[in-house]
């Protein structure tokens, strides 16, 4: 994949109702840092608060997807981690947030490797294509710490508690076909196809109406912690509201005229 020419660590371009991040530190592997971490936050709420999007893929530059943490990082504070890990998180974790909250269907499209915080966002994204070669690493315990980026909740939401402990804790490492087994990864192809595929992807889902969107997004994210009656009082207000939208009005029109 060719590096792009800015210096920004992530960057962010806009194609119709598309939306395109790309991590931007391919000499790093795009690993994590203050830098890249506010960066990041700024662009999601850019994202965030444009109508016209309704899509948002996150990639990498260079040959991977994301390192993880920079290494570098720590070694150089570890007289003083705390403070930066923290500072450091309130930015990455805020991006992350905004991921989840926005709504657009985030959609990562991982080469190469993905490791540690890589690996955490790959899966807090709604959905994952991957190359066929990519690597997924787990990496936290390797270190002697739990995982950060949202790794405990997009992890375990796809896959359940036991086998994400087995991930965390045991495997470390898995390919990009185990992904495509266990339900982590929508699609897999070949690497030279990742880029051509991902926009197909992105466009098919972004041809849906921006309602219906936000709403099957927003309900199914949230019937994981919401009791049944609740969760179906939901689907009420979200489909009723969907139906205020011109788009539905057209779609049935639509199917309305070729019945006849």
């Amino acid at each position: 994949m060719s590096t792009p020419a800015s210096d920004q660590p992530a960057l962010l371009a806009i194609d119709g109702a598309v939306a395109t991040i790309t991590l931007n530190r391919p000499n790093s592997f795009n690993s994590i840092n203050l830098a890249i971490g506010q960066r990041l936050e700024q662009l999601a709420a850019e994202v965030e608060a444009d109508d016209r999007i309704r899509v948002l893929v996150i990639e990498g530059a260079g040959r991977a997807f994301c390192g993880g943490g920079d290494i570098q990082v720590f070694g150089a504070s570890m007289d003083n981690l705390e403070p930066v890990i923290r500072e450091l998180l309130k930015h990455f974790h805020a991006f992350t947030l905004a991921l989840r909250r926005m709504p657009k269907v985030v959609i990562s499209s991982v080469h190469g490797s993905a490791a540690g915080a890589g690996l955490s966002l790959a899966f807090m994204a709604d959905m994952c294509i991957a190359a066929d070669d990519a690597k997924f690493t787990a990496a936290y315990h390797k270190l002697g710490i739990s995982p950060d980026g949202g790794g405990t909740v997009g992890v375990t939401e796809i896959v359940g508690a036991r086998r994400a402990l087995q991930i965390f804790l045991a495997d470390g490492s898995f390919s990009a076909t185990q992904a495509y087994d266990w339900g982590m990864v929508a699609k897999l192809v070949p690497a030279t196809e990742l880029k051509a595929a991902t926009r197909e992807l992105a466009q098919r889902v972004a041809q849906n109406a921006p309602a219906a969107i936000a709403a099957t997004k927003a309900l199914i994210h949230q019937s994981r912690s919401t009791p049944v009656a609740q969760q179906l009082d939901a689907e009420v207000e979200r489909i009723i509201g969907c139906m205020r939208h011109d788009d539905f009005r057209e779609a049935v029109g639509r199917f309305l005229s070729k019945a006849k």
